[in-house]
């Protein structure tokens, strides 16, 4: 380490004991935190917020990032602490235009407004969360006019918060390919949709034993129970405070039992990522995911390509039927793997099967787009949202609840993150591909041996945290960067089979 290095680690120690204060408020007010607790805390995470800007934003850590920029500097220091002071540069332009007050201010209401979301997603009330909502909007549209580049539009700003690789240009692109290659192939699935049966989905599953085969299923995948922790949200969601504190929720429903299944291995592959993540990056600004694309990439992967297998069902599928003989003796293990692979279009994004569920996300970044060069008026957002979803998956929410209110992340101001799951499925898909050229992926799952597919994810992806980006991993793992292609022959693949086209 360099003595200008030596230097900054204070401020950045400082700046990381700060960030991790506001992630356990947050983790709180989502967990156990009492309803009437938020207008009050919210003043906490907002102090807080202010004194973690200050960390990083002040005249010292400016001239420390300038020499530590030098090539002579550069030369001195290793690919990790090169890494962090190009994410500090990033952060301090970030931080550094936008005012203090305002700042502060936005983490405030980000903080009152998740429970504001939940309330109205309960009483099925958009009116009430709206006002909120049009607050956060505001608050985004300023942030991303500080900091767009000349002719950038602000949308494209918010994109690149959570995935650098990928710009509107790219995206539009790979929508398009998608839209053209897969909405055929899910009305010709769709109009066979009925020669799958799952209904045993639908009967009535014991929560409490819904929660203990989660757990049974986080921990069979890899999830390390000495250094995480389950708890239930309205949303499930993962959260890391370092590399030996990952924490994940998940939500019951009684008469859906792939709901919780599914969010479990989905959250248990983001979180597999953070443990897995090297001790020398874990607490600095590159400790966590290579970008939201990359980090939804090995949730998907194990959510959909390995979870929905029969591979991976074949040796633990005994346990579930044992769990609720009553519902599932008479459903063999290829009857539930088809049920757990139909499509058909849906309302809920969380709960969509692989072949229609990117539509969900073009959905959202269109609507995304138009909120942001001020085409759509906040108040009309659910006839907005509901006309999308008549128009790509030829259904319409009958509330707001299962539709414009389904989602948490707007509440935080996440504008720009959906796209990252349509990205992750696709990289899933090129990394799967590559994976399958490398070992026996599904004699593994078959010998219930998860352990060479986490490694192997480990050492290529997991363990780099955020000092490579997403194209940067691609092009090292697989020896391309992301191609949809890899996503699209995949799906095609499967449905065809599944349904005998």
């Amino acid at each position: 380490m360099s003595k200008t290095f030596e230097k900054l680690q204070p401020y950045l120690d400082k700046a990381m004991a700060f960030e991790t204060a506001r992630n356990l408020f947050e983790w709180d007010e989502q967990t156990t935190a009492p309803f009437e607790a938020a207008d009050y805390t919210s003043k906490v995470v907002g102090i807080i917020s202010d004194e973690y800007r200050k960390c990083l934003i002040n005249d010292d850590v400016r001239k420390l990032i300038n020499k530590l920029k030098e090539e002579k500097e550069q030369n001195e220091l290793s690919s990790n602490e090169r890494a962090i002071i190009k994410e500090l540069d990033k952060t301090y332009k970030e931080l550094e235009s936008i005012p203090p007050e305002e700042y502060r201010a936005f983490n405030e209401l980000t903080s009152v407004s998740n429970r504001a979301w939940a309330k109205a997603k309960k009483d099925n009330n958009y009116e009430y969360f709206a006002p909120y909502l049009k607050k956060i909007i505001e608050y985004k549209k300023k942030f991303a006019s500080y900091r767009a580049k000349k002719g950038q539009e602000p949308y494209e700003v918010l994109l690149g918060d959570f995935e650098e690789c990928f710009n509107i240009k790219d995206l539009d692109l790979f929508f398009d390919k998608i839209k053209k290659e897969l909405v055929t192939l899910l009305k010709q699935v769709s109009k066979k949709s009925d020669t799958i049966d799952k209904s045993y989905n639908y009967l009535k599953y014991d929560l409490e034993k819904q929660r203990d085969f989660c757990r049974y299923l986080a921990g069979y995948i890899g999830f390390d129970f000495n250094r995480g922790v389950i708890a239930e949200s309205a949303h499930p969601f993962t959260l890391q405070l370092h590399n030996h504190d990952v924490r994940i929720t998940n939500s019951f429903i009684e008469d859906n039992l792939e709901s919780a299944i599914f969010s479990v291995i989905h959250e248990t592959g983001h979180a597999l990522y953070e443990m897995n993540i090297d001790d020398a990056v874990t607490q600095t600004l590159v400790g966590t995911g290579a970008s939201m694309g990359m980090h939804e990439s090995q949730s998907r992967l194990f959510e959909n390509i390995i979870g929905r297998s029969e591979a991976f069902w074949t040796p633990i599928y005994d346990k579930l039927v044992d769990a609720y003989p009553e519902n599932l003796k008479n459903i063999s293990l290829k009857h539930f793997i088809r049920g757990i692979n139909k499509a058909e279009p849906s309302l809920i994004r969380t709960e969509a099967d692989e072949l229609s569920y990117s539509l969900h996300i073009i959905i959202r970044y269109e609507i995304e787009k138009m909120i942001f060069s001020g085409e759509a008026d906040v108040d009309k957002l659910p006839d907005l949202w509901n006309k999308k979803y008549e128009e790509y998956l030829g259904i319409t929410p009958s509330n707001d609840s299962e539709g414009i209110l389904q989602d948490t992340h707007w509440s935080y101001g996440e504008f720009g993150y959906f796209p990252s799951y349509a990205i992750g499925s696709a990289v899933a898909a090129q990394i799967y591909a590559k994976m399958k050229d490398l070992m026996p992926v599904d004699q593994y799952l078959l010998d219930g041996n998860i352990t060479p597919i986490r490694e192997y994810l480990r050492d290529a992806i997991h363990k780099y945290g955020a000092t490579k980006n997403t194209n940067q991993i691609l092009k090292e793992v697989t020896g391309e960067e992301l191609k949809a292609d890899y996503y699209v022959n995949y799906l095609k693949d499967k449905y065809e089979k599944l349904y005998n086209l």
